[in-house]
This record gives structure tokens, C-alpha cells and sequence, in this order.
């Protein structure tokens, strides 16, 4: 997944034209201005950085994945427009594995409590699971964050995940990228 974030559209056209379709995004505003300018390419847009509810009704629809679902009440405000404007949206959940104050998402405990709450809210699909670990220089110290979200991945397909795939782990940047593949990241930005 190459992230677009504050990259100019020529360079977005220049690595589309070399083959690449996915692309993420952080900023609502610059993502919509960018998908409008970009309309004649067909880019898979993925949301991927902190989503406000209030933009909820901005983003549903308008990107094919968003990463960045870090509560029960931003997935159910997620489902709830879904459902107003007839659609399904993606998404991946948010696992904060480190637990760290400046990084949203749910702790592993909570999204065991609320997964039936989470999966059964009608204007979602559940696609995988996401996780931003601590920053190391040493891609080894992140490797356990990676197997975790692996083995978390596991237990909630055994629990049933029924219409939710849960086949995407979005872990690894361009830092860390082997340890994540080898732990299993189907989508590294």
C-alpha cells in the first residue's frame, strides 16, 4: 500500500502508470480532493490514518478499505451511514498491542468483549486486523506485536467470524516489511 499522504498528484499518476493501485491516505479532505483529481484512474483509495466520527459521513462509501476502526463507536457510526446510503464498507479493526497512550485502538481484551457487538453491526464487513506497533530501529523488537496480531487474527476466525473474512493483516512499513510478511501482513505500507 503506497501512502499518498501529502504527495503530489503527478507522483501519484507516475506510480499508478508503473503499475501500483493501491494507495492510502490520512488527511479526509486532501483524500477526497485527491480521488476527485485522480477520478479517471481506477485507484483502490484506502483510508488509513485516525478517522473522526464526524467525517464518518465523508469517508463511507468513498474508499474501498478503512484501516483505522479503533472503537465499537466508530464502527457502529461507520455501519450506521453505510446502511443510510445502502452500502458495505470494509474495514479493519484497530488492535493498540503495545497499549500506548498515543495510539489509538482497541486492547486486545476489548475487542474479545465487544466482537459479537462489532460483528454484528449490518454496514461493515470486517475485513482483517491492523496494528501500528512501538517505532524501533531494530525491526526484531516489533516481530512479537506482528505474531500477536497473527495469533489474535486466529482466535477470531475460530470464534466465528460468520460474513467478516478477517483475511487482511495490515502491519509493517517499509521498515519492518520482512518481519511483518513473515509473520503474516497480507497489506504493509
Amino acid at each position: 500500500l503506497a501512502v499518498s499522504k501529502l504527495q503530489p498528484i503527478q507522483k501519484i499518476r507516475n506510480l499508478y502508470e508503473k503499475g501500483h493501485r493501491l494507495f492510502g491516505e490520512n488527511y479526509v479532505q486532501e483524500a477526497l480532493l485527491k480521488q476527485d483529481l485522480l477520478k479517471d484512474l481506477e485507484i483502490d483509495w484506502h483510508m488509513i490514518g485516525t478517522l473522526q466520527r464526524n467525517k464518518v459521513k465523508l469517508v463511507v462509501g468513498k474508499f474501498q478499505l478503512i484501516h483505522s476502526v479503533d472503537s465499537y463507536e466508530l464502527a457502529q457510526a461507520i455501519s450506521n451511514q453505510a446502511v443510510k446510503i445502502k452500502t458495505l464498507q470494509k474495514v479493519l479493526l484497530q488492535v493498540n498491542l503495545a497499549q500506548e497512550i498515543t495510539k489509538g485502538g482497541l486492547s486486545r481484551e476489548r475487542l474479545l468483549q465487544q466482537w459479537a457487538d462489532i460483528t454484528s453491526l449490518s454496514g461493515i464487513e470486517i475485513t482483517g486486523l491492523m496494528t501500528m506497533p512501538p517505532l524501533s530501529d531494530d525491526p526484531e523488537e516489533v516481530r512479537p506485536y506482528f505474531n500477536e496480531l497473527s495469533k489474535l487474527q486466529t482466535e477470531l476466525i475460530k470464534q466465528g467470524p460468520g460474513r467478516h473474512p478477517l483475511r487482511e493483516l495490515s502491519m509493517g512499513t517499509s521498515h519492518d516489511y520482512h518481519v511483518a510478511i513473515e509473520e503474516g501482513a497480507t497489506i504493509v505500507r
